[in-house]
């Protein structure tokens, strides 16, 4: 079983009220499957969505499932998150938590609006760009959810990220050569905070995460590098 409830985090800005909406969302639809599950008369393997926001912005550091959680909105969120699978695991179930990465797909999704403004020229570095973004392709999302529905040896946080750690520059570089134009317009990042309020702070946040867990238990990435993963969303 998957579980991947969840309001969007990108598509407004963080009021009070939309925050409670972030974490209602997540916490009492997982605490009511998990629920579901334990009182289940069958074992029931439950694959939870989650998110590499647990981290928080950690600048350079290396991280991966074993590091502590992060500070800020999101680390909060997805510690909660976490936690309301609780009933399930107390019952003996067999949980991962899926923490996700930013999921880069065609036609929609988080590269959506990377691609639009790349067609147009105007792609590039978002602050500095220096910050590490845990990018992944929908493909691999996918494969890494069938993956771990047949392991159900494999329990606890499991990062799903591609393969190799990229800088926000890398990430945009990539899509732009792959549509044939340019990364060089910068956006600033007060510009960004002005527009998207306190999700910018995340954008501007910096997680350079590996997936110990998936790469030790023999996954594979159907996209290997940014080169491949930037020709599947663009179709180039």
């Amino acid at each position: 079983m998957v579980n991947l409830a969840g309001a969007g985090i990108g598509d407004r800005r963080w009021t009070a009220e939309y925050k409670e909406v972030i974490r209602a969302s997540r916490v009492t639809a997982t605490r009511t499957l998990a629920e579901a599950v334990a009182a289940a008369d069958h074992p029931v393997r439950l694959v939870q969505a989650s998110a590499v926001g647990y981290y928080g912005d950690r600048g350079d550091e290396p991280l991966d499932e074993v590091s502590a959680r992060g500070r800020g909105f999101l680390a909060e969120v997805v510690t909660d998150w976490e936690r309301s699978a609780a009933p399930a695991v107390d019952a003996g179930a067999s949980v991962a938590y899926l923490r996700t990465g930013i999921v880069l797909a065609p036609g929609g999704g988080a590269a959506a609006p990377l691609v639009r403004l790349g067609r147009l020229g105007l792609l590039g570095p978002m602050g500095t760009g220096d910050q590490w973004w845990p990018w992944i392709t929908l493909a691999d999302e996918v494969a890494a959810i069938i993956h771990l529905i047949e392991r159900p040896r494999i329990v606890g946080p499991v990062n799903a990220v591609g393969p190799e750690p990229a800088r926000q520059r890398d990430v945009a570089g990539a899509l732009a050569a792959a549509l044939h134009r340019p990364a060089l317009v910068p956006t600033p990042a007060f510009a960004l905070r002005a527009v998207m309020g306190e999700f910018a702070s995340d954008i501007l946040g910096s997680q350079r995460i590996v997936g110990s867990v998936l790469v030790d238990s023999g996954f594979v990435h159907v996209h290997g590098d940014l080169v491949a993963a930037a020709t599947y969303v663009t179709g180039r």
